[in-house]
Parts: C-alpha cells; sequence; structure tokens
C-alpha cells in the first residue's frame, strides 16, 4: 500500500507528460524536421568548405549558417553567399 501510495505522483506526472507530448505532436514533428535539416546544411556547409577552397569562395561552418540552410534551403545557400559577398567586397 505504502509503494502505491509513494509511486502515485510519478505515474501521474507522467501521464500528464504524455498528454502534453500528444497534444504537442505537430510542433515537435516540425521542430524535429527542422533539427533533420540543419544538420543537413552543416553537411552540405562542411562539403562546400572542402570544394570551395578550389574556387576561392568559402562560407563559414557554424550552427548559424547550418540553421540558415536548414530553414530556407537553396536559397538561404544563395543568400548566404550573397550576405558574403556584400560584407566583404
Amino acid at each position: 500500500m505504502n509503494l502505491l501510495v509513494d509511486s502515485l505522483p510519478y505515474v501521474l506526472g507522467g501521464l500528464v507528460l504524455l498528454g502534453i507530448l500528444i497534444l504537442l505532436r505537430k510542433p515537435l514533428r516540425w521542430l524535429y524536421k527542422l533539427a533533420a535539416r540543419t544538420l543537413l546544411g552543416l553537411g552540405a556547409l562542411a562539403l562546400f568548405s572542402q570544394a570551395g577552397s578550389i574556387i576561392g569562395v568559402s562560407l563559414g561552418v557554424n550552427l548559424i549558417n547550418a540553421f540558415a540552410l536548414g530553414l530556407l534551403g537553396a536559397p538561404g545557400f544563395a543568400l548566404l553567399l550573397m550576405l558574403k559577398w556584400t560584407f566583404l567586397h
């Protein structure tokens, strides 16, 4: 009986957390998709860093640039290149 009373708050807390996760399923799915796209953007920046040194163009491989690529995609890449060209020339 004492074990049941002691574990009741944890069980109720777990059920409340499960309910919140079910309600936030779509926003969390969007957040996971954004995180995956940001990781892909980071990989693309790393590849471009290697290939860009051959043609003399470089972008910083950092989380801000990767987030811009993950959020905007190919237009974000063009935006980063234009910003780099605008502020450094």
